[in-house]
């Protein structure tokens, strides 16, 4: 046993001394996990250390890895030592370019997250931030692969020719679909032109209105009325016909229509429209001071349409947002169907009238058949 310990004490204080380095760096990485978390919730109180936790996994099991490459020294030849040894600065090399990425894409993810909450603290539009945060981070992200391409010879000419310039657009190119590219571009054209921004209320069809609430490389994201969220690619979005009722002024002019039969009061139908709706408190008195002066009521009734079984009656009334207007619309139908139930003002029913017209042919068809006719009778 002496003799033993004396020939491969060598060897055994080694892989000793790699034990032990690896268990210290494991126990050192914790307690800077620790340290870090600490750190990142007083700057950034309420941000998860999803980054953090990562970068401790990475460093955990960079260091077991090495350790492992470290103690098979001991078991292997000469011949074998230049492979080890590759294999050790490459695992090396990939774990170091891994933490620098993600700390790097962590690092500005977080600075554009508190930017744009000191944006929407100070009523600034947060649109491009937002769309810069992913820009930001993908190309981090990007440009961390690119690197980690370098490690390996048959990439490397791959890696050099993306790192060196135009390449990285080349590359993005070649590797994404059209349409990839199609919604980069519709993101970029939205950032740029602003057809609606973050928090706007938009309408791109009838089933589809909401408040935007992101707008990332691929696709923006509306939250409806009933609080789901819709995700429509940026290329789509782009060349829709939408409605924005944030842009420029917020005041909004809704239309309430109201068939009534011809049988009823068309005055007074009118007079009960222009009365519920005057009275109502988010009514936005739009009138000019000319009109004002002239004595122009604030809502304005008028019959529109002769129908086949009634008579549209239309009233215009103005809301300082498509929030009011909205509430105030379904306010309005409620009042005025009551009113109009009191004041004996109908609202037909659709009439539809059936013509059973006799050909020539019955007759002689039923006598044919004295079945059928009997059947018929």
């Amino acid at each position: 046993m002496k003799a033993f310990l004396e020939t491969y004490q060598s060897d055994i204080l080694y892989a000793l001394g790699v034990i032990a380095g690896v268990l210290i760096l494991h126990f050192a990485t914790n307690l800077l996990y620790k340290w870090l978390v600490r750190q990142e919730q007083k700057k950034y109180p309420g941000e998860s250390p999803k980054a953090i936790g990562w970068i401790r996994r990475i460093l955990n099991a960079l260091w077991l890895v090495l350790g492992i490459i470290l103690l098979s020294f001991l078991f292997v030849n000469e011949e074998k030592y230049d492979a080890l040894q590759h294999n050790f600065n490459l695992i090396l090399y990939l774990g170091i370019v891994s933490i620098l990425t993600i700390v790097g894409a962590a690092s500005a993810n977080m600075w554009f997250r508190s930017s744009i909450r000191k944006k929407i603290a100070n009523l600034e539009d947060p649109t491009s931030f937002k769309f810069l945060r992913y820009v930001a981070v993908i190309g981090i992200y990007s440009i961390g692969v690119l690197f980690a391409l370098l490690a390996f010879p048959s990439l490397k000419g791959v890696a050099q020719t993306a790192l060196g310039g135009a390449g990285v657009l080349a590359l993005i190119a070649g590797v994404a679909s059209q349409e990839a590219l199609a919604n980069l571009v519709g993101g970029v054209f939205i950032i740029s032109f602003k057809p609606f921004r973050i928090g706007d209320i938009i309408k791109v069809t009838d089933t589809m209105v909401g408040t935007v609430t992101d707008i990332t490389l691929r696709h923006t994201v509306i939250r409806n009325f009933e609080n789901k969220m819709i995700v429509i690619p940026n290329a789509i979005i782009n060349k829709e016909k939408l409605i924005n009722y944030d842009l420029g002024e917020l005041k909004i002019c809704d239309r309430i229509e109201i068939g009534i039969s011809y049988d009823s009061d068309i005055d007074l139908a009118k007079k009960i429209m222009q009365e519920e709706c005057t009275k109502h408190p988010l009514i936005l008195d739009n009138r000019s001071e000319l009109d004002v002066l002239d004595g122009q009521p604030i809502v304005r009734v008028a019959l529109t349409s002769l129908n086949d079984s009634s008579v549209t009656i239309r009233a215009w009334v103005w809301a300082r947002d498509y929030t009011d207007s909205f509430d105030m619309r379904c306010d309005l139908l409620e009042s005025i169907k009551k009113r109009f139930d009191n004041e004996g003002i109908e609202i037909p029913f659709p009439y539809r009238t059936l013509v059973f017209k006799n050909t020539a042919t019955e007759p002689q068809a039923a006598e044919e058949n004295p079945e059928k006719k009997d059947k018929k009778a």
